[in-house]
């Protein structure tokens, strides 16, 4: 997993992404690091056309495969 620090903007990462509709359904979604526009000073995962604000706990990782074996490690 990165560390929320190392994060810079125009970055892609990839995210254990869990649908808000369904709470049992995750996915490995790519994501970019970029700035929310409402709140520029804050850098934010870009996904689906929405702006997410990264925290602490959030699972960011820097290739698919990363995040694929954490995937498979909790989720199966």
């Amino acid at each position: 997993m990165l560390d929320v620090n190392s994060l810079y903007e125009g970055q892609s990462v990839y995210i254990i992404y869990r649908n808000p509709h369904t709470p049992t359904v995750a996915t490995i979604q790519e994501a970019t690091i970029a700035r929310d526009p409402m709140e520029p000073s804050i850098l934010s995962l870009l996904l689906y056309d929405y702006y997410h604000p990264i925290e602490e706990d959030d699972a960011i990782f820097e290739s698919y495969e990363a995040a694929e074996q954490m995937y498979d490690q909790f989720m199966m």
